[in-house]
């Protein structure tokens, strides 16, 4: 894509209230965040996820090949079938987040706003003899999310990535306005799709890690690591960590106190509320939202040895723990 600040043609749409970094370019909701938040889970409408990068990688070796760098198992990927996988440091810090699908001729990933520079950067550093291609989509293809429970019928061209939370799409561009507007459904901005995601103690790139979180830390050998493969960068310290069962930090899902009119922003400071809230952080707070049916939720990284039934302070706000990596 250019430069120029994305800007999805379907801010146009009635209501549409433009997000904010790391979701600039697409709406963050459409007037209503709770009614959005309800359509989605009954199975209607859609979210625009236009602004995330797509990179396609194709040849004859593309799945060999890219079970040599990423975390996941992806030798017998098979056509249609949705995985997610992670590239990681010599360290084994996480470095990029793929979601990925393939449709038997290209391997199709969408991941964070402006990643996609970076990850092919490594991606072409690794190519060595394989007969790989590997491109930049963003400005053909766009993703576009449909929640579980969708029937929605999709376009000729589409490449469909099916998971337990719906469908994500990688829709033409042209097709953008002309899908979502057939569609009939309510659109939903990034902010309910956030609460859901939060909800579903789903991690992502940016929000739940820093420069040196772990995939232990967030619960993501369960979903993006293969535990029985060996050869990518970063191996060595999933593998040990593991043996050890001793990641440094754990993921948390905290129920927020509703008197509070507002959210802790990422990255506020995380404390025992015993201690009061000028005591040393435990941990940040990752990612808050407002939820139709819960109120006020987060998700936090805090100390691993932080009792599980301890009371925590997000910010200024009283928030009781839900344990989602156990310690």
């Amino acid at each position: 894509m250019s430069h120029a600040p994305y800007a999805s043609p379907l801010l146009n749409l009635p209501g549409a209230v433009a997000a904010d970094a790391p979701d600039a370019g697409v709406a963050a909701h459409y007037g209503d965040l709770f009614k959005e938040q309800r359509a989605l889970a009954r199975g209607e409408g859609f979210v625009d996820l236009s602004h995330r990068d797509v990179v396609a990688v194709s040849g004859a070796d593309r799945l060999a090949w890219l079970h040599l760098l990423l975390t996941q198992h992806v030798t017998e990927l098979e056509p249609g079938r949705a995985t997610e996988a992670l590239i990681l440091s010599a360290q084994g810090h996480i470095e990029h987040v793929l979601y990925l699908v393939d449709d038997g001729a290209t391997t199709w990933a969408h991941t964070e706003p402006g990643a996609a520079a970076s990850l092919i950067a490594y991606l072409e550093s690794m190519r060595f003899f394989y007969r790989v291609e590997i491109a930049d989509r963003t400005g053909e293809f766009a993703v576009v999310h449909l929640p579980a429970g969708s029937i929605a019928s999709v376009p000729t061209g589409s490449v469909v990535r099916e998971t337990p939370h719906g469908r994500d799409l990688f829709l033409p561009r042209g097709e953008l306005g002309p899908f979502t507007a057939a569609l009939g459904g309510p659109p939903a901005g990034v902010l309910a799709y956030e609460a859901l995601r939060v909800e579903a103690h789903r991690p992502r790139l940016g929000r739940e890690t820093d420069h040196r979180t772990i995939p232990h830390e967030l619960g993501w050998l369960e979903t993006a690591v293969h535990l029985q493969k060996g050869c990518y960068r970063g191996q060595e310290t999933v593998a040990r960590v593991h043996n050890l069962g001793r990641p440094p930090r754990r993921l948390v899902f905290l129920h927020l106190d509703g008197s509070e009119v507002r959210l802790p922003e990422h990255g506020a400071p995380v404390r025992l509320a015993s201690d009061g809230p000028e005591a040393r952080p435990i941990g940040f707070v990752t990612t808050a939202a407002r939820h139709h049916e819960l109120g006020p939720i987060a998700l936090a990284l805090i100390k691993r040895n932080v009792p599980t039934d301890a009371p925590l302070l997000a910010d200024t706000t009283p928030a009781a723990q839900e344990v989602v990596v156990a310690p």
